[in-house]
């Protein structure tokens, strides 16, 4: 039985392999006649940061504000990513129907991606590796490690290509 790729959830966290690892959806996706659905995660407040906060604002005004700056942050983040995405789509046939959405959510990464695919229903996950150095092999990083051992879809793990510089970013 042939395995289907439809929808593909591309994980960002807007670092410097964000570009390496969109590629690899882009190429899945233009080759599969597939969409992507990208997706950042705002990491939570740590609760023991927020008590302070309450104590010195008071919890009505300090809650109103946490909503009106979450708003402005994730309407920003959606324009970087609809952003880096036009830029990356450059020169792919059909590249404006590519992208069904770009979605932005708030708490822990792993659950917040694993939350989503099964939501839109994905067929594999793609994410870049952040591991750098000697111990780049043995280290793939926390988010990549974790959903490699909870997802019950594929995961695609795009480490830095060797020799690659900011500009190739």
């Amino acid at each position: 039985m042939l395995l289907s790729i439809k929808n593909i959830l591309y994980a960002t966290d807007l670092s410097k392999n964000s570009a390496f690892a969109f590629r690899y959806a882009i190429t899945l996706a233009n080759a599969l006649d597939a969409k992507i659905t990208i997706l950042y995660i705002l990491p939570m407040v740590d609760s023991a940061m927020e008590i302070p906060i309450i104590t010195q604002m008071g919890e009505d005004r300090y809650y109103q504000l946490r909503e009106e700056r979450s708003r402005e942050v994730i309407e920003g983040i959606k324009t970087k990513l609809y952003d880096f995405s036009q830029k990356e789509l450059k020169g792919f046939q059909g590249e404006s129907d590519l992208v069904s959405s770009i979605l932005v959510h708030e708490g822990d990464a792993v659950d917040e991606i694993l939350k989503t695919t099964e939501k839109i229903d994905s067929d594999i996950i793609i994410l870049g590796a952040h591991g750098k150095g000697i111990l780049s092999h043995t280290f793939l990083g926390t988010v990549p490690d974790k959903l490699l051992r909870r997802s019950r879809v594929p995961v695609l793990v795009v480490p830095i290509p060797k020799g690659a510089t900011d500009a190739d970013l």
